[in-house]
Order: structure tokens, then sequence, then C-alpha cells
């Protein structure tokens, strides 16, 4: 099990900006993340609420990132991907408690460095 502090995080996107999300995720820090296509199923009482169209199709990106990272990654998810843009994004996060199967890429750049 690692010692590290994660967090995940879910941003659900009109169907087709999955690889915005990425891409902003990528610049606060994020390695990669996992797309899951959806359907939403959003009321007309929340269309009218929100003056937004609702698109039934979806795609919900699930990122892992480590704790500190995720006040910048959600910043430039909210600027890409946020409600009012096309991708019409909402995101949050939920606590990891234990996490298996990563890779510290520090370390392992660290064991193929040449040595003086």
């Amino acid at each position: 099990m690692s010692t590290y502090k994660h967090e995940v995080i879910f941003c659900i996107v009109n169907a087709g900006f999955a690889d915005e999300v990425m891409d902003a995720a990528r610049e606060g820090g994020a390695r990669g993340g996992t797309v899951i296509r959806a359907r939403g199923t959003a009321a007309q009482e929340a269309e009218k609420l929100f003056n937004i169209a609702i698109q039934p199709e979806k795609e919900i990106v699930m990122i892992l990132i480590e704790s500190k990272l995720k006040n910048d990654i959600l910043h430039a998810l909210y600027k890409e991907v946020g409600l009012n843009t096309p991708g019409q994004g909402i995101a949050f996060t939920m606590p990891v408690e234990d996490v298996v199967g990563l890779t510290d890429f520090s370390a392992v750049d660290k064991k193929t460095e040449p040595a003086d």
C-alpha cells in the first residue's frame, strides 16, 4: 500500500470533451485519466433553473492525483470545460484512502540515471 495522499477528481462533461478535460488536467500536473461514457438525467426544471441546455450524452473523466495538485487542476478544469463553456462540465473530488499500482516516476528516473 502507498503512503501517498491522493484524491480522485470526477469531471462530468458533454460527450466529446474528454480530451479537453485531460489537456487542462495535465497542465495542472495530472498524468492520465479514465473516460467513462454516461447519460445525463437532468429534468426540464434544472434546464430552466440554470438557463442551460442539458445534453444527455456525457463523459466522466476520473483522474487520480496527489492531493497537492487538486486546486491547480480544478481551477484549470473550471476555466477550460466549466459550466460556461461548450463542455458544460462540473468537477468534484473525493479522498482516496489507499492506492496500489502506481509508479513513482521520480524514483524510476533516479534509478535509470547514469552514475557519475
